[in-house]
């Protein structure tokens, strides 16, 4: 058993110098919404396009340098999220660590926000972090 113990205490170390060592994007690396554009009143489901300059998008789990994977903060706001580790997959922050550069949301009428993260190959988001204007859309 001491064995199961020692392991999982190393796992956690290493998780923890993982988040410690986290990657900085290039000097004028943009993350940003192609669509929809800030103040516009959709109808659902809503096709929301990312945009990304300066740096690759490459899946979860593949390093290259100068490459990550978005993640769409929906009604939340980025001081809310821990930067310093993987984010977690919620309904509210929702990765695209397959590459995706869009998606379709089913919305409940009424206003939203909308903010992309970037993040690394372990869902670690840069530093500093590398994400869009947030952006207000109307659902109909």
């Amino acid at each position: 058993m001491n064995r199961w113990i020692a392991a999982l205490a190393a796992l956690a170390l290493g998780a923890a110098a993982l988040a410690q060592d986290r990657s900085s994007a290039p000097a004028g690396a943009e993350v940003y919404f192609i669509a929809p554009r800030d103040g516009e009143t959709v109808h659902g489901p809503v096709t929301v396009k990312f945009g990304l300059k300066g740096m690759g998008i490459a899946p979860a789990g593949v390093k290259f340098d100068n490459t990550g994977h978005h993640h769409l903060l929906i009604d939340t706001d980025l001081s809310e999220v821990k930067l310093d580790g993987p984010l977690p997959a919620t309904e509210k922050i929702v990765h695209f660590g397959k590459g995706q550069t869009e998606t379709t949301l089913t919305l409940p009428p009424g206003k939203h926000t909308l903010e992309l993260l970037f993040a690394d190959y372990l869902h670690i988001p840069f530093d500093p972090p590398l994400h869009s204007k947030k952006i207000t859309i109307t659902v109909k």
